[in-house]
């Protein structure tokens, strides 16, 4: 049998974020006039809809590679994500 889930210690950790999960990431860096120009941008930098983006960022969220690779970021947007849930 394979090993199967809970293998988040060996070689996932090590490897580096995606080309794609990294430009998410710099989308979040980066600070918007309004919310249609980071969609715009979503869409034409990254070719995904704004949808499929937090997805993919609310993903990136739990990712120790995430945080390693950048951590300032990763915590803002975990910040903001508790204190969504924490109105609900």
């Amino acid at each position: 049998m394979t090993g199967g889930t809970g293998d988040d210690t060996s070689d996932g950790a090590e490897r580096a974020l995606s080309a794609r999960d990294e430009a998410v990431l710099a989308v979040e860096r980066r600070s918007w006039p309004g919310p249609g120009a980071k969609e715009r941008a979503i869409r034409e930098q990254l070719g995904i809809s704004p949808t499929r983006y937090y997805q993919l960022l609310n993903a990136l969220l739990d990712d120790p590679r995430a945080l390693a690779h950048d951590p300032v970021t990763v915590n803002r947007l975990r910040r903001v994500r508790e204190a969504r849930r924490a109105r609900r």
